[in-house]
């Protein structure tokens, strides 16, 4: 596809940012919010606003969704106006949304009903990086698939990994954002440890943060932490939903996920404290003492 017109579901903070990529690049774009609102900086930038997934979908090449949960990706594909009822047979799917492999298989199945290629293709990255274009894509679907809709992706992407077939890259990705969350709440309780004791903040962290511990993400989250900048890049509540979902993949293929379990309460309290919607770093507020 040279020139594909593409549909897109979701215009969060990623979504917001992976429109712009695709306008940037010339490619004629649908998009669809459930906050009209939202779309409206976008149709003036050139993109036609649909009412419905449904509208959104009618002629598009390729539709891509990229929304919060399974619960809100259901919505946005099912039913008498969602995306699948207005795709044309021929149409690629793509769920770049982090959800459950389970919804992926069954999202792939509607597709196929529909005589619609499939692809989930979440994205590593935060809103930084889809703005900038670089997100990294992780694809799971047929290599054929992937070149059809490769002119697309590429605008908002750094690196396009092919990992396998349907549902490797959604769980790849739940692999990555139980990592990351574990290495966010586990700094979040070092730095409030450090925070309680005599120790000197500034030269602790000088040591954690240049030593081997010291992960790019472990960079980023101090500096936030230590700002503070709560300001959301990556909202804390659907880190936790990431873990949720993650435990819920590790139990499937009989793995205890102890750390993510272990992250998760902390990323709970948080939720439960009132910062859901601040930035996943926020996850450090219950732990610090008044």
């Amino acid at each position: 596809m040279s020139n594909p017109r593409v549909s897109f579901l979701g215009l969060g903070i990623m979504g917001s940012g992976m429109t712009r990529r695709l306008l940037d690049a010339g490619i004629p774009l649908t998009v669809y919010n459930r906050n009209r609102e939202k779309a409206a900086p976008l149709g003036a930038a050139g993109a036609a606003i649909a009412d419905s997934p449904r509208m959104a979908a009618k002629g598009a090449d390729i539709i891509i969704s990229m929304v919060s949960d399974d619960r809100a990706a259901r919505e946005v594909w099912l039913g008498e106006e969602g995306a699948l009822a207005g795709a044309a047979p021929g149409a690629v799917i793509i769920e770049s949304s982090t959800v459950t492999v389970g919804w992926v298989l069954e999202l792939a199945a509607a597709a196929a009903a529909k005589k619609c290629e499939f692809l989930d293709a979440p994205v590593t990255g935060s809103r930084m990086h889809a703005n900038a274009g670089e997100l990294n894509f992780l694809v799971g679907g047929t290599a054929a698939t992937l070149e059809k809709v490769r002119t697309a992706l590429v605008p908002m992407s750094k690196t396009i990994y092919h990992i396998g077939p349907v549902g490797s890259g959604a769980r790849l990705k739940l692999i990555n954002n139980f990592f990351s969350g574990v290495q966010v709440a586990s700094f979040a309780e070092v730095l409030a440890m450090i925070e309680s004791s005599d120790l000197d903040r500034a030269r602790s962290l000088e040591v954690l943060t240049q030593g081997a511990m010291a992960s790019p993400l472990v960079k980023t989250v101090a500096a936030r932490m230590t700002g503070p900048d709560f300001t959301p890049n990556f909202p804390l509540r659907l880190m936790t939903k990431d873990l949720g979902y993650a435990i819920q993949e590790g139990i499937h293929l009989s793995v205890e996920l102890a750390t993510a379990a272990g992250a998760l309460k902390d990323f709970q309290k948080a939720v439960a404290a009132g910062h859901g919607d601040k930035d996943m770093a926020a996850v450090v507020i219950p732990m610090r003492r008044s």
